[in-house]
């Protein structure tokens, strides 16, 4: 059974800072971060620890060595499942976001893998960007505007 609270999950996280800013997030909202190997990085590097400061500790954390993995122990419903990528197809501001949703981000140089892609194209969505100039966003900022979205929508607004 799912737990009924969002969660966050990072495929193949490569910058340590993100993934300290994005637990700190997780902590502020008592949400789980669920991080799938491998890493660019080690849990243990000070810069990880850093960027969550003194939250580190305090993060729900819980790992899987692959997405397969991932989706064999939590079994997660295709609805509660929402993908980001700049390519997708509607906007983060569309859905009505599950209690239990699962927020799924790519790694920071290629986003989410076109395996884990195949079959869900309906359930990846973007962060508007308005200015053609700018590339990407980084990941922490969009997992923490996402998270907040998806929230305000739980929320009634």
């Amino acid at each position: 059974m799912s737990d009924p609270r969002m969660k966050i999950v990072l495929v193949t996280p490569e910058i340590p800072y993100n993934t300290g800013a994005i637990g700190r997030t997780c902590v502020a909202l008592n949400l789980e971060l669920i991080l799938i190997k491998p890493y660019g990085f080690s849990l243990d590097e000070k810069s990880v620890r850093r960027a969550g400061t003194d939250y580190w500790k305090h993060v729900n954390l819980c790992e899987y060595d692959n997405w397969q993995s991932f989706v064999d122990a939590r079994k997660p419903p295709r609805d509660s499942l929402y993908f980001f990528e700049e390519h997708g197809a509607q906007s983060v501001f569309t859905p009505d976001y599950q209690h239990d949703a699962y927020l799924v981000f790519g790694c920071e140089s290629k986003g989410l893998p076109a395996e884990i892609l195949n079959g869900v194209e309906d359930r990846v969505f973007h962060l508007p960007m308005l200015d053609s100039r700018v590339r990407s966003l980084n990941l922490a900022n969009v997992a923490t505007a996402v998270v907040y979205q998806a929230m305000r929508t739980q929320l009634g607004g």
